[in-house]
C-alpha cells in the first residue's frame, strides 16, 4: 500500500450528521446564492444543474461555512476545481431532477491527500446512501452500462468510469429489502458485494460529513427536485 493510502486511512472515520447547524434564514441565504450563481453545467440527459460555489457572492456565508466545517473536522484545505482565475471555488451547488449512481468523489490529483466531502442539504426531501467500501483511485463513476464504460475522452473535472468495483467487494448479492426501498434506480448487479453503512435522510439544516473514500450515491427518494451543496476536503 502506497504511503499517500496509508496516510488517508489514518484520517478515516464514521459517517456523521451534524443537525441543526444552519437556521432557516442561513438557509435562506443559500437559496439566493444559487439563484445568484452562473449555471456551470445543465446536464439534459441527468437533469442536472450544476453551479460552481464561488468566492466572492456572498462573503458572509462562506467565512460561517470554513468556520463550521473547521469546528467538525479541524484544520483543511478546499479541493474542489479552481475556477477560470485559479482561485478555489467552495463546492458545487447541484439541482437534480433524477437520483445520481453509484460513485465516490475521491478527487482528480492522486497526488493530494484526501480528507472529508460534506453535503447540506438546501430542501427537504431526499437521501444519501453511504456504502462501508472504499476506494482509493481518483473520482469514479461505477457502472455496468457498457456505453458509459466506453467514455474515456473526460473533460476537467468528469468522473472517469469503472466497473472495477465488483472485483474489489465480492460478489454477494445486495440486500433486496434496501434496494426496493432506496436504489431501484441503480442495476442490482452494479450493487453487489457492497453494504451500507449511513442511509442520510434529508433534512434543511443539517450537514453531513463523510470520508471522501466512501463509494455513495442518491436515493431514489425525490420529489420534483432536490438542491444540495457538496464540497470536498484535502489535507
Amino acid at each position: 500500500m502506497n504511503e499517500k493510502i496509508k496516510e488517508i486511512k489514518k484520517l478515516e472515520s464514521a459517517p456523521k450528521v451534524i443537525k441543526n447547524l444552519y437556521s432557516k434564514e442561513e438557509i435562506e441565504e443559500f437559496l439566493k446564492l444559487y439563484k445568484d450563481l452562473p449555471t456551470t453545467v445543465h446536464n439534459k440527459k441527468q437533469n442536472v444543474i450544476k453551479k460552481r460555489w464561488l468566492q466572492g457572492y456572498n462573503e458572509k456565508l462562506e467565512k460561517i461555512f470554513c468556520e463550521r466545517l473547521k469546528k467538525e473536522i479541524g484544520d483543511f484545505k478546499m479541493d474542489n476545481l479552481q475556477d477560470e482565475n485559479g482561485k478555489d471555488i467552495f463546492g458545487l451547488i447541484q439541482e437534480s431532477h433524477a437520483p445520481i449512481g453509484l460513485h465516490v468523489d475521491a478527487g482528480f490529483e492522486l497526488k493530494n491527500q484526501i480528507y472529508k466531502q460534506s453535503l447540506i442539504p438546501l430542501s427537504p426531501v431526499g437521501s444519501t446512501v453511504i456504502f462501508k467500501n472504499r476506494f482509493y483511485e481518483g473520482s469514479t463513476s461505477f457502472t455496468l452500462d457498457p456505453e458509459e464504460l466506453k467514455k474515456k475522452n473526460l473533460s476537467y473535472g468528469q468522473n472517469k468510469r469503472s466497473s472495477e468495483h465488483l472485483k474489489l467487494f465480492g460478489d454477494k448479492p445486495f440486500d433486496k429489502e434496501i434496494y426496493e426501498k432506496y436504489l431501484k434506480h441503480e442495476n442490482i448487479d452494479n450493487l453487489k458485494g457492497l453494504e451500507v453503512e449511513l442511509i442520510y435522510k434529508w433534512e434543511v439544516g443539517s450537514m453531513l460529513i463523510f470520508d471522501r473514500t466512501h463509494l455513495h450515491c442518491s436515493s431514489s427518494v425525490i420529489e420534483g427536485n432536490k438542491i444540495g451543496i457538496a464540497t470536498f476536503t484535502k489535507k
